[in-house]
């Protein structure tokens, strides 16, 4: 057996909760929590779609280049580091840009790059290599349905499109950015489309999928609720 089927072998036997949902849902901030109790490491993927949106400003790649994005997705210089807060730093080409890629630019930048085949399918390879012991928290739009459809528990958090802007408009202030809570509903429904009609790999909840609806639900009980799901299950109750 070589090296390399031997640690996807490996990754298998690793446990796994992928939470998906709509962008401002919250699963970034749900996915942190549940991995800091649990001692799992944590995937950020739709960061990853970011960072190449980011990338591809940085040199001059349009985001309709389909094979220019699939080279920089390659070779994306990207590191994730958690600092004390327990969040994660991260740097693009050694450069901190854990505020730049959460912009409203980035984020729209990110959801027309992840629509083209080619670049999901250069990136996949890189989520997945995310799966290490003892089990991994996964966050996206397709981590449940698509990157790890083996996951133990599969969450798909939502709210709704006036909740999740005015979730980001508070955020967006309080990093001292100008926002537009109008503008803001606009762009997450027109990015909710855009999601949710693509042929590749378009948002949905995976089978089997938690579906849960947050508009009416602190960060605390929607916590809960993803670990009173985890509790029942043996390959991940044994971490709580």
């Amino acid at each position: 057996m070589s090296a390399e089927i031997e640690k996807k072998s490996t990754r298998a036997h690793v446990p796994v909760i992928a939470i998906d949902g709509p962008s401002g849902s919250g699963k970034g901030t749900i996915a942190h929590r549940v991995a800091a109790r649990m001692g799992f490491h944590v995937l950020d993927s739709g960061a990853l779609y970011r960072l190449l949106g980011a990338a591809a400003q940085r040199h001059a790649v349009a985001v309709d280049n389909e094979a220019g994005l699939e080279v920089l997705a390659a070779h994306l210089d990207v590191q994730f580091i958690a600092d004390t807060s327990g969040d994660a730093r991260i740097l693009l080409e050694g450069e901190d840009v854990s505020n730049e890629i959460r912009t409203e630019e980035a984020g729209r930048a990110a959801s027309q790059v992840a629509a083209l085949p080619r670049v999901r399918a250069a990136l996949l390879a890189r989520q997945q290599a995310f799966r290490e012991s003892p089990g991994l928290v996964a966050d996206g739009r397709d981590m449940g349905t698509v990157v790890f459809p083996d996951a133990e528990l599969k969450i798909f958090l939502t709210a709704s499109a006036q909740a999740r802007a005015e979730r980001r408009y508070r955020q967006l202030l309080e990093k001292g950015f100008d926002a537009s809570l109008a503008a803001l509903v606009e762009d997450i429904q027109a990015r909710d489309a855009r999601d949710t009609q693509r042929s590749i790999a378009p948002l949905k909840p995976a089978e089997g999928a938690l579906v849960l609806d947050s508009t009416d639900l602190g960060i605390d009980a929607v916590v809960q609720r993803v670990f009173d799901a985890a509790s029942v299950i043996p390959a991940l109750a044994k971490f709580l």
